[in-house]
């Protein structure tokens, strides 16, 4: 079963985190809809209101809409980055991020490669920037963007930003409320869960408030680190090798992606919270 909780990540198609929550969302709402839990929360949608395969309109206007804009983000960050991967600067990814680290006296925080594309992040418990293959060994415009938008993240640690404290403290939740909507997934996709009541609901409603709130955390964080990243380049005279505003456009992009998953999150709690409180309203 390991190749369906890959294509329940999204990995075997390669999509960027926030599509793949999307993706895990749709595959929750296509399991309620098998089995028979979805007879009591999502029966509870106005008789008037269209749906398709039981599951009434507004969902799939909210879901559609979530990975469309995800979808949209996405490649609009993969074609900022290819192009400016044409544009070729004298260091490469691995040596801005060295540098940027040493000017930031940041001594203990090593700069790694890892597999993937854009795959690139900074893992404060190891302290390590792990940047992408191609990051790592590009001389361009693009490599250094997204080098010194990971290491805004090991200048946050080093000045104990608060909000990437709160979202590392949140990791260990996350990941749990992930692995649980894991399992529902699949039990319900197996046909183990006829409850005949909200029970259920409540669990998927649980889950995604841990993760809605922690792509809303995200966003500051991400934000937060573009700026840092943007600062430093400034100083250091590399923005204008790199033509200010395409450091700048590139770095934004890198930030935008976490927006449309924070949005997503957000549209999918409200939808289910509203149908859980008209449920209890007509009870």
């Amino acid at each position: 079963m390991r190749w369906f909780s890959m294509l329940l990540d999204g990995k075997l198609l390669g999509f960027s985190p926030h599509y793949r929550f999307a993706v895990r969302r749709f595959f929750c709402i296509i399991t309620l809809s098998t089995t028979k839990i979805n007879m009591t929360i999502l029966s509870q949608i106005p008789p008037h209101t269209n749906g398709f395969m039981g599951i009434g309109i507004g969902y799939w206007l909210v879901m559609g809409g979530s990975m469309l804009l995800s979808f949209l983000i996405s490649s609009r960050l993969k074609s900022r980055f290819n192009e400016y991967s044409q544009i070729p600067l004298r260091f490469s990814g691995a040596e801005v991020a060295r540098l940027m680290l040493k000017q930031n006296g940041i001594t203990d925080v090593q700069v790694v490669h890892v597999g993937g594309h854009l795959t690139d992040h900074y893992d404060p418990v190891q302290k390590t920037v792990n940047l992408s293959e191609a990051v790592y060994q590009m001389n361009s415009v693009a490599a250094a963007a997204v080098a010194a938008h990971e290491c805004g993240h090991a200048v946050q640690h080093q000045q104990a930003y608060a909000w990437l404290g709160f979202r590392s403290k949140m990791v260990p939740i996350v990941n749990i409320a992930s692995q649980l909507m894991n399992v529902v997934m699949m039990l319900g996709l197996v046909g183990m869960f006829a409850l005949g009541n909200s029970a259920l609901i409540w669990v998927i409603v649980g889950c995604l408030v841990v993760t809605t709130l922690f792509s809303l955390v995200t966003l500051p964080v991400e934000f937060d680190a573009s700026r840092r990243a943007m600062v430093w380049l400034e100083q250091s005279g590399l923005a204008n090798a790199m033509e200010h505003d395409r450091a700048k456009n590139a770095l934004f992009w890198a930030a935008m992606t976490y927006v449309a998953g924070a949005i997503g999150s957000v549209s999918m709690l409200m939808y289910y919270v509203m149908q859980l409180m008209g449920g209890r309203r007509s009870e």
